[in-house]
């Protein structure tokens, strides 16, 4: 009898993904610090805040008293999507503010997909922005990071300054119908069919995304099982793509703020992203802050263009503050 409760004690402490203090709370995992160690050029010091009961990561690099750069990423990256634009925006005086997304990265998770609505996590990253009481701030968003951060920034207009996106979109569909052609619908069933399954290949995706093999691993880290994956793998299907989606309204409301704005609004999108290829056009055309500005088609680069391109970009964000100051 002994034995076998030394080898259930070894299994549980020693088989990733099973030690039972991963569980914070029935229903919320956390994932062990020590995935996260060692990961090539991602050497941050973690900053944690409560927020809804959830434990979140963020970053938070560059001098204390330096202007405001918010960074949101999509799904099914992190942080760690940021490791080279950070160093570079912080050369440049900025304070970067890197938080990982309930569900993702070093923040808590919650193993239903039921929690992650686009309303929690406008939710949960408005509650941050408040917490960390950001004035003045500079957006930038890609993917999801985009859909989520647009809404902060249109509901809390009076905390940014001037906004940045790139590879995102903020829809709002006025059909009842939703389309049934498109990448973005070809992307929703092969996600379907993932959460069929009942997992998605987070590392893979990303690392045959960008052609780089090294960073499976990277992106892999926050999940140590399937269990860990509910946001990665219900988000796509979150996207309003029919009137009837919870959030076509809400963000309805924020673009009739954007068609208002005045604030400097830059686009830097790639020029290989099957899915929000021509994504620009609608910001440049519809945003009064998008007029007159240096809108950059970052070459060479597909969806994750950080990942690709995280320097030029973060390039194009330093000259854009710079040509626009407070």
């Amino acid at each position: 009898m002994k034995a076998l409760l030394k080898c259930m004690l070894l299994l549980i402490f020693l088989v990733p993904g099973q030690s039972w203090t991963q569980e914070v709370r029935p229903g919320v995992l956390r994932t062990p610090d020590d995935r996260f160690e060692n990961l090539p050029g991602y050497d941050f010091e973690p900053n944690y805040l409560e927020i809804r009961g959830y434990r979140v990561h963020y970053l938070d690099e560059g001098p204390a008293d330096g202007e405001v750069i918010l960074l949101l990423h999509g799904e099914p990256s992190w942080s760690y999507l940021y490791r080279k634009m950070i160093p570079v925006l912080t050369a440049g005086g900025y304070r970067t503010i890197v938080p990982d997304l309930i569900g993702f990265g070093r923040s808590d998770k919650p193993v239903s997909m039921d929690v992650h609505t686009y309303l929690f996590h406008v939710d949960a990253m408005t509650e941050l922005v408040e917490q960390l009481n950001l004035q003045d701030a500079t957006f930038f968003g890609q993917d999801w990071g985009g859909l989520i951060g647009l809404r902060v920034v249109a509901e809390n207009e009076e905390r940014f300054a001037r906004v940045v996106v790139g590879n995102t979109g903020l829809p709002a569909p006025i059909r009842t119908e939703a389309p049934t052609s498109g990448a973005f619908m070809q992307w929703k069933a092969t996600n379907q069919a993932m959460i069929d399954r009942g997992d998605i290949p987070t590392g893979t995706l990303i690392s045959n995304s960008v052609g780089n093999p090294e960073v499976k691993d990277a992106y892999d880290a926050p999940f140590p099982d399937p269990s860990f994956k509910a946001g990665p793998l219900i988000m796509p299907q979150r996207v309003p793509v029919s009137l009837e989606y919870p959030g076509a309204v809400a963000n309805a409301a924020a673009w009739d703020v954007f068609r208002e704005w005045e604030k400097p609004f830059l686009t830097a999108f790639s020029d290989s992203d099957p899915i929000t290829a021509g994504g620009e056009a609608v910001f440049q055309r519809s945003i009064p802050g998008a007029q007159g500005q240096n809108h950059v088609t970052i070459e060479g680069a597909g969806h994750f263009l950080q990942e690709e391109k995280g320097e030029e970009l973060a390039e194009v964000i330093v000259e854009f503050m710079r040509s626009n100051p407070l």
